[in-house]
């Protein structure tokens, strides 16, 4: 179906249904005939005939509906053209026939591509004789030299639209070939040829197609021009996608302005393809593994080859992808391809190497850090829509799988070390990932029954964060003492049963399903990592309150540990804290005094109990022992007690490796730190 019949149904869709006038059956007309419907009367507006009927005929199509050939009339569409010209120099030199593609943006807006290709043919066709082949080429939809794979073994442009969909929405366009050493040109105004094909005589040491056309700004608008920077990153990714052509970039300085840094001339020529392009855009960017792991395939059976190259950092991922040098910026099944043999890869090492935790990996988890570039040229693809941004062909996915499987397991199993650094990298996104989904569950679950708070929780009466305090305490008893000893309208009570896990050394499933770490998090109501936000703390303050021992000390480990790890932003804004609690309580007569630890006992009987009589030591064994007066009094009344911030030093890199050699996954690192300061540590010290 041609495109004027796409309007012609689109003109009978608009068209309104024809009435029908009931007419009375004549007495002599036999009971069963129908009658025949007569059309009803009609204003000369209303009429509707064959004569509505509107052909669209050679490049008319084009102008009218922009949109369907080039996607709109935007900036990207202007853009659009440069890519449609670029890409059939492109399949010349990806054919072999073509080493070099000019490109030239000059000072009134005419953009001009030159290639020394075989040029377009210029001999009368043989359906058209009175028009050469270039003129059919220029002026007919679906004409080309693509079609049946003879001429262009792989092809960027199939469709046998883009040149001419260029000519249509360019007010001049000016076509020379080189071809036989003799030059050709002829010229066209929107679509419509200014005169017949010109030979303007022998040409020695040329060969080639060179076009240059301004677009047309009753289509994309008054002032519409190319843009400097984005014609010469689209020129240069093309030589980056085939090592063997090298593309020629000049613009004139003038259209160079403000903070632009295009070059005015550049040449482009990349031997190492889309390892180099990967290289050069990251720079010193971090990176998790040494080497990027590339490759390429040759033509397997005749179906296609692939070209790849893709890393891990430390941003957002990105995966740029094309088909016989078009971008698909929309993916398709060769993306489908790559992302799915990397997964499978990962998750298979995982498995050889012992590592359970590889089981939950996903392509998402692999992608999100994955710096990546893909190159498939494939006889006859197929992509949704005319701009391409999508490619549809089922084959080359299974291309993709065939190239990279093997040597992606090779790379693996090549570089161990840094095979088992990226493997860590990715089940860490993984674990973000699933923090990610039941911090959204919580979420969705909050909006519905707002606020769901632990059954622990005694919060505080007032609901302002400011001046609210939540105490984290070990156990029900000592719960219970804080409970009476509070101020009910500002503090809150959170207690918690034993040790919680040690969250730098769980995996996220175990972190997911810990109750007293979503207790926390629900109490606190601030979310964790990139969820966080701090205007939705709870409380101002977050006060540890464990026991005065090696027990209660080592509680306190883990909660800060928590914090350091899942909510970092609390701790810089200032909002956790570390109560004092006393460990013994001395008296003498109806003095009472109370001791943090033992150094503190020592400097209170050489101070404060010099008097005479007995003086009598208890030491607490818990919170829970304490009477809710000794605790308010000692710990909790805002007037007496003390409290210690806690805050991170500056030096945030020594302050990971500190957390991760004492509460990592690495028992050595923890043996290494006590042997170093072994010597330090007295025996009459420890509390044993």
């Amino acid at each position: 179906m041609d495109d004027s019949n796409n309007d012609l149904f689109a003109a009978l869709d608009r068209a309104p249904p024809q009435e029908k006038a009931s007419a009375e059956r004549p007495a002599s007309a036999p009971r069963k005939q129908a009658a025949r419907p007569q059309p009803a009367a009609k204003d000369a507006s209303d009429a509707y005939s064959a004569a509505d009927i509107e052909v669209l005929e050679g490049l008319e199509p084009v102008r009218r509906r922009p949109g369907m050939y080039i996607g709109g009339t935007d900036d990207k569409a202007l853009h659009h053209l440069f890519a449609e010209v670029i890409d059939n120099s492109m399949d010349e030199a990806v054919a072999g026939h073509a080493t070099f593609i000019e490109v030239e943006l000059g000072a009134d807006g005419y953009l001009t591509v030159t290639d020394n290709g075989r040029g377009i043919p210029v001999d009368p066709h043989p359906k058209f004789k009175d028009k050469s082949a270039l003129e059919v080429i220029m002026t007919t939809l679906h004409a080309g030299g693509k079609f049946d794979s003879k001429v262009y073994e792989t092809s960027g442009g199939l469709h046998g639209v883009g040149v001419s969909v260029v000519n249509a929405l360019s007010d001049d366009l000016e076509v020379e070939v080189a071809r036989g050493r003799k030059l050709y040109r002829q010229r066209f105004s929107r679509g419509v040829p200014q005169g017949p094909l010109e030979m303007l005589g022998d040409v020695q040491n040329r060969r080639g197609t060179r076009t240059r056309f301004h677009p047309d700004e009753q289509i994309f608008g008054k002032g519409a021009k190319f843009e400097p920077a984005r014609l010469c990153r689209m020129a240069r990714s093309k030589a980056y996608l085939f090592g063997g052509v090298e593309i020629r970039w000049s613009c004139a300085t003038e259209l160079i302005t403000g903070k632009d840094e295009t070059p005015a001339k550049a040449v482009f020529h990349f031997p190492g393809g889309l390892k180099d392009y990967l290289a050069a855009s990251l720079g010193d960017d971090f990176q998790v593994t040494r080497e990027i792991f590339a490759g390429k395939s040759d033509k397997q059976s005749g179906h296609g080859s692939v070209e790849w190259a893709v890393t891990w950092f430390g941003g957002d991922g990105f995966v740029n992808s094309y088909c016989n040098t078009i971008p698909t910026p929309e993916g398709g099944t060769h993306e489908a391809g790559f992302r799915g043999v990397l997964t499978r890869g990962l998750r298979a090492h995982a498995e050889l190497t012992g590592n359970k935790r590889g089981s939950i990996i996903t392509s998402e988890d692999v992608m999100i850090s994955a710096a990546s570039m893909l190159s498939v040229f494939i006889r006859e693809p197929e992509f949704v829509g005319q701009t391409k941004d999508r490619l549809a062909t089922l084959e080359a996915q299974r291309i993709v799988e065939t190239a990279v499987r093997d040597q992606f397991d090779h790379w693996l199993a090549d570089n161990p070390q840094e095979a088992s650094k990226l493997l860590e990298w990715v089940i860490a996104r993984a674990d973000d990932r699933v923090r990610r989904r039941q911090e959204k569950e919580v979420s969705r679950k909050s909006a519905v029954r707002k606020l769901r708070l632990p059954g622990k929780l005694a919060d505080c009466s007032q609901n302002a964060a400011a001046g609210a305090e939540i105490f984290i305490v070990e156990g029900d008893s000592a719960g219970g003492s804080a409970k009476q000893a509070r101020d009910r309208a500002s503090q809150a009570i959170l207690p918690l049963r034993g040790k919680i896990l040690n969250v730098a050394s769980a995996g996220s499933e175990k972190l997911a399903g810990n109750q007293q770490i979503s207790d926390l998090i629900q109490a606190l109501g601030c979310g964790t990592r990139s969820k966080y936000r701090d205007e939705d703390l709870r409380y101002d303050r977050v006060i540890i309150m464990t026991d005065a021992d090696v027990d209660g000390a080592h509680i306190a480990s883990l909660l800060i540990t928590f914090f350091y790890q899942e909510m970092p932003d609390l701790i810089r804004g200032g909002h956790l804290y570390m109560a004092v609690p006393p460990l013994y309580r001395i008296s003498q007569g109806g003095k009472v005094a109370y001791a943090r630890d033992d150094a503190h006992k020592d400097e209170l009987l050489a101070n404060e109990f010099t008097g005479k009589g007995k003086i009598e030591i208890g030491r607490f064994k818990g919170l829970g022992e304490m009477m809710a007066s000794q605790l308010k009094e000692t710990t909790m009344d805002k007037k007496k007690r003390m409290l210690l911030r806690v805050e991170v030093l500056d030096d945030a890199a020594a302050t990971k490796s500190m957390v991760d050699a004492l509460m990592g996954t690495k028992p050595e690192a923890r043996f290494r730190f006590i042997q170093e300061r072994a010597e330090f540590a007295h025996t009459e010290e420890l509390d044993i």
